[in-house]
């Protein structure tokens, strides 16, 4: 493997343009694995997905297969999926659960600390052999903190907590759990998953790139702008079709929205979603019905600063994406190079009324599930995008667009028009910071 110096490293991301090998070399994506997902916080799922003692789900830290596992004193922990003995796979399918984690292989078994229990034909062993020995169990992982129920890990051992890493952006996750009556969401059924053959950080600088959708969606969204224009039931469309239609919006329009990005690589925009069931102040008894448990359970005031929070596409470098008021969350994993799976989580708000979560499994049905227009059309692009970063021409990539014209934001942000690079600028920043890091 070449070993980059910090030079060359830095010498790929300039102020407001990248080099395409950051997108196409397999040797900096190994490096990537090492200096980004090997340091900073990964999310791992969240704690309602184990909720008892023993439960467990197979997870990943970059290419890392990992376990998280609530143990028997009610503890979450994060566990390196690999036998001590041969290195074989202990937790094979992708969730389970009970007393003990038994390897397929040659049976060893584990608790639910990754504890070695203990071997079969034990006497093959000898009299030295101590079950008890760190090197007998199965690995932890260096760091495990959580925020509102989302459970992080960190594979280093040493480096800001989560709250450091999380820094402003934390309040995406306070507002995503503030919107249930109960303050607290629970992830509902196994993710919608997707793979597309292009690098990772495609996913996530196009989540907040306003530009494209003009182009990218257009089909969608004048089949959208038909049928309204048709009907007259602007406000009435089904969702699939406000949802369309908004994606129309003119560049100007796009404009009079903001994004922005904090110094750790974190980035957010407005919210755009305008009329009928996808207003953020619906008008229909569904609605009225949340708003009023809503505000029992924390007064009027409180109540408008939650619902007052409207953003889009809040990004936790390096590879997760929430989107509050629809109760999603998108994982990019990372496979290779040029390979990557997308999983699309949907959540219940404990205390409100279930047509909202019935909204938001409709959100996850149009935005990213497979069936979706929308998603094909950027896993498409991806794609795309990727063969021509791969092929001969201009070496750089430009995100000089409104450079320099940010303005500052919270402690240590910028924000900008919707239709800035700014986002893709800020993640190229942390990306830079990271990978040059000894």
């Amino acid at each position: 493997m070449t070993v980059f110096d910090r030079t060359e490293i830095e010498s790929l991301v300039e102020p407001d343009r990248v080099h395409r090998r950051v997108y196409t070399d397999p040797e900096i994506f190994a490096l990537e694995m090492e200096r980004i997902f090997g340091r900073a916080w990964i999310l791992v799922g969240h704690d309602s997905q184990i909720p008892q003692p023993g439960d467990w789900i197979r997870t990943s830290i970059g290419l890392r297969d990992v376990v998280m596992i609530r143990g028997a004193d009610g503890a979450i922990r994060v566990l390196h999926n690999r036998c001590p003995h041969r290195g074989m796979t202990v937790c094979v399918p992708r969730a389970g659960g009970g007393r003990r984690l038994v390897c397929p292989y040659h049976g060893w078994a584990f608790d639910t600390a990754g504890k070695l229990l203990g071997v079969p034909q034990p006497g093959g062993y000898d009299e030295g052999f101590d079950p008890g020995e760190a090197r007998r169990s199965m690995a932890a992982v260096a760091r495990v903190e959580s925020c509102r129920g989302f459970v992080f890990a960190s594979l280093a051992a040493e480096g800001p907590t989560l709250a450091e890493f999380l820094g402003e952006i934390s309040d995406t996750l306070d507002n995503f759990c503030d919107r249930a009556p109960e303050g607290e969401v629970e992830m509902v059924g196994a993710p919608l998953r997707q793979t597309f053959e292009g690098n990772w950080k495609l996913h996530m600088e196009n989540s907040v790139d306003t530009v494209h959708p003009g182009f990218v969606h257009r089909s969608s969204v004048e089949a959208a702008q038909g049928f309204i224009a048709a009907t007259g039931a602007a406000e009435t469309a089904d969702q699939s079709i406000q949802m369309f239609n908004a994606n129309g919006f003119t560049l100007n329009e796009w404009d009079s929205t903001a994004i922005h990005g904090y110094d750790g690589g974190h980035v957010f925009m407005d919210g755009f979603y305008r009329g009928g069931i996808i207003d953020p102040d619906r008008r229909d008894p569904v609605f009225e019905d949340y708003k009023a448990r809503m505000a029992a359970a924390y007064g009027e005031e409180r109540m408008k600063r939650i619902f007052g929070r409207e953003t889009f596409n809040n990004l936790v470098y390096p590879n997760l994406s929430f989107n509050t008021r629809f109760q999603q969350l998108r994982v990019i994993r990372p496979v290779s190079v040029d390979r990557t799976d997308v999983h699309s989580y949907v959540f219940r708000l404990r205390g409100a009324p279930e047509e909202m979560f019935h909204t938001a499994v409709k959100f996850v049905s149009t935005a990213n599930s497979p069936a979706s227009p929308v998603l094909a059309d950027d896993l498409a692009v991806f794609e795309q995008l990727q063969q021509g970063l791969n092929s001969e021409g201009v070496e750089w990539i430009d995100l000089s667009r409104r450079s320099g014209r940010e303005e500052p934001f919270g402690n240590r942000g910028a924000r900008d028009r919707a239709t800035s690079e700014l986002p893709m600028r800020t993640m190229m920043g942390a990306w830079r910071r990271y990978m040059a890091a000894a």
